[in-house]
């Protein structure tokens, strides 16, 4: 029994030990992508600490670009919100992003106060807005590769001062996260002179609140949130979450994911919702051109360079096929084929639109290309091995056309050659009427020139007869 016991105790620790390991090993990694920058502020007259977070591939990858997310309190949202993002990114919901969290202790309620008579930033808070906006902006976009799309983050007073940067004449930032913000009274009509006419420029607009906030703090959130879901702007995408049953402290963790999904939607891929709300009722070219004008955007927003993911071909796939007698699926193919050559995709739509308009050879050449790119063994190969067995069976046909193509080319041919040969005839008609032509000229002009010597003969003579 002892033996038992002291095993079992001996295998407990070495679980422990292995835990405690694996705990610590992991933190080495979290370690590793994330810097500590003690950032030296001449507008705040301070030294400044920042966590910087890294994405893994920023050193392989050298020419990729990465968004910017900023997060104040970042003494403690930093690690969940990085958390979120990497968990994101793994699940291919939001690119890999640059995150900056400011460490700011103590010094939170002098960085974001507000003014009670104005509603604007007081002269200590304005110092924290201009080292944001000129010396921090700066200092990353000169020592990392910067997309465009940048994200600020804010919780409960910081995540009202973020408004400023929403309200300012050049906004700098594309997406804001208000994680139950303290708006300051005049907030909402800030955000409501700002947001109404934005002259093009999109925002990307994140709020929660819960029962957990005084009834003061929830209704200043409400306010804000009727005004956005009623706003006329399609360059303002919002969403506003309550958080029912939760805590304050648990709402950070519930709304930080909540705004990820929301901010980066256009990155995933095609959901239900985007399917049933901006392609189900649009045209085959017309769901081409959204599909890769999503990709050109996403492109551009978050420095991807992301082909155009195969779940989100076959999403628009029944447009192609069902609609206009399938006759963009060639289109379809070529598109396919640019992206990805490799794949036996592009050859399956091709071949189905050529099977479609009934040109049997044509498509069954294109079944055959795409079958010799599968695997034997994939479970592909035999469902793709049907469609050349589909053509196969209507050999009779396809000689049929064969026969009559055949008979086409040749009437064709014959055809030309009697055009041709019309084209010759009339061509040497028209030399021989343009010899003629000049013939007739030359002799009427001869007949002339001898009619007017003649002329010229008997005045002369004429003359001469009147003079003696």
């Amino acid at each position: 029994m002892r033996k038992k016991a002291l095993l079992k105790q001996i295998s407990n620790i070495m679980k422990k030990t292995l835990f405690l390991f694996l705990l610590l090993f992991s933190n080495m990694i979290i370690a590793q992508e994330v810097i500590i920058k003690e950032f030296t502020s001449d507008e705040l007259g301070a030294m400044r600490t920042l966590k910087i977070f890294i994405p893994k591939s920023y050193e392989s990858e050298g020419t990729k670009l990465y968004p910017l997310s900023i997060l104040f309190d970042g003494d403690y949202i930093f690690d969940v919100y990085t958390g979120n993002a990497k968990l994101f990114t793994s699940k291919d919901k939001a690119p890999e992003q640059i995150i900056v969290g400011v460490m700011q202790n103590n010094e939170r309620y002098n960085d974001c106060e507000y003014d009670k008579v104005t509603g604007l930033p007081t002269k200590a808070s304005n110092k924290f807005y201009r080292f944001i906006r000129l010396e921090l902006l700066e200092y990353l976009e000169i020592n990392y590769r910067l997309s465009p799309f940048r994200t600020l983050v804010g919780n409960t007073l910081t995540a009202n001062f973020i408004n400023y940067f929403v309200v300012e004449n050049e906004p700098v930032f594309d997406a804001f996260i208000n994680i139950n913000p303290y708006y300051s009274p005049d907030m909402s009509t800030f955000l409501q002179n700002k947001l109404t006419d934005t002259r093009g420029q999109k925002f990307y607009y994140y709020l929660n609140s819960g029962s957990y906030n005084s009834k003061e703090k929830h209704k200043r959130i409400e306010e804000v949130a009727y005004f956005l879901n009623s706003l006329d702007n399609p360059d303002v995408i919002s969403r506003y979450d309550e958080f029912k049953n939760s805590t304050k402290t648990a709402s950070i963790g519930q709304a930080i994911p909540a705004a990820l999904a929301h901010i980066f939607s256009i990155y995933s891929a095609i959901s239900k919702e985007e399917f049933a709300l901006n392609v189900k009722h649009l045209s085959p070219p017309d769901a081409i051109a959204y599909l890769e004008n999503k990709y050109v955007e996403i492109d551009y927003l978050f420095g991807t360079n992301m082909k155009i993911r195969e779940r989100d071909i076959y999403a628009i796939e029944p447009i192609i096929i069902d609609q206009e007698n399938g006759d963009y699926l060639s289109t379809f193919g070529e598109m396919i084929n640019n992206l990805y050559p490799e794949s036996p995709l592009s050859d399956y739509y091709i071949g189905m639109f050529y099977e479609k308009i009934g040109r049997y050879k044509q498509a069954l050449k294109n079944y055959k290309n795409g079958y010799a790119k599968i695997d034997e063994n994939s479970e592909d190969a035999e469902a793709f091995y049907q469609n050349i067995e589909r053509v196969l069976n209507r050999q009779d046909e396809i000689i049929e056309l064969e026969i009559l193509e055949k008979k086409e080319k040749e009437a064709e041919k014959e055809l030309y050659k009697i055009e041709k040969e019309l084209q010759k005839e009339e061509w040497e008609a028209s030399k021989e009427m343009e010899k003629e032509n000049k013939e007739a000229e030359k002799e009427g002009k001869q007949k002339e020139y001898e009619e007017r010597k003649k002329a010229e003969k008997e005045m002369r003579e004429k003359y001469r007869k009147g003079g003696n």
